[in-house]
């Protein structure tokens, strides 16, 4: 099972990815958590990003990519595995097609999150963190017990900088100008685009139907056919 999510900002996706990684035992994975890992064990690829980084320029798709593919090929992913942001671009799609089919996994089960633009707004813009345990709250759906507090540890509550609602419709444009090429890359293939303007709840009970009916759709053995007693005293 190889699963792509996508969504803009704030539909709620990270809640999602975690639930399906819980439930069918697979990693979500994100470009930030393969960035960081390679970061930190100081390979060959994470040097390079390292140094394109340090001179304030963008990690291009051939490192990109390679970090992906060289992530997929670790043993936690040979049941299959989730993306979280990856791929960004059209190029990168395509990429990604050639080295599930060279690993010998399935084109992906695309989930597309579909929230309305002035609801990702009232969402995001009432996202609240712990600046000590990096606890996400929201006001709105998910608060905290004491208002302002966090649960953990009782630190107050910030209201990060990209969580204004300046920021929140700059980044809507970007997405969909970003994410437009890639969805149209799929959109003839196992793409599902779902409602997420619900409770968590019912997404994932969506999500979860959709896959139950793709499971059963993948791979059913195919029996010998049975030789007749004839036939086989016919070749005795």
């Amino acid at each position: 099972m190889v699963i792509l999510m996508f969504g803009p900002p704030g539909c709620g996706k990270g809640t999602q990815a975690a639930f399906i990684a819980s439930r069918y035992g697979i990693p979500a994975i994100s470009t930030g958590e393969i960035f960081r890992a390679e970061l930190k064990a100081g390979t060959p690829l994470g040097r390079q990003a390292s140094s394109i980084m340090a001179q304030g320029g963008l990690v291009g798709d051939d490192i990109v990519n390679q970090m992906v593919a060289s992530r997929i090929r670790q043993s936690d992913c040979s049941a299959g595995f989730l993306l979280d942001g990856y791929p960004r671009t059209a190029a990168q799609a395509g990429f990604l097609g050639n080295a599930l089919r060279d690993n010998g996994f399935p084109q992906p089960t695309v989930i597309h999150l579909e929230v309305p633009a002035n609801v990702l707004v009232r969402r995001v813009a009432s996202r609240r963190q712990c600046p000590q345990c990096s606890r996400i709250y929201n006001l709105l759906s998910q608060p905290p017990q004491v208002h302002g507090k966090c649960d953990a540890d009782g630190a107050d509550l910030i209201r990060r900088e990209d969580d204004r609602e300046e920021v929140i419709q700059e980044r809507l444009r970007a997405y969909q100008e970003q994410t437009g090429p890639v969805i149209a890359h799929y959109r003839d293939g196992n793409y599902h685009l779902l409602d997420g303007d619900r409770e968590p709840a019912e997404v994932q009970l969506a999500i979860e139907n959709l896959l139950t009916r793709k499971q059963r759709l993948v791979k059913v053995p195919r029996r010998a056919p049975r030789i007749s007693r004839v036939a086989q005293s016919v070749g005795a």
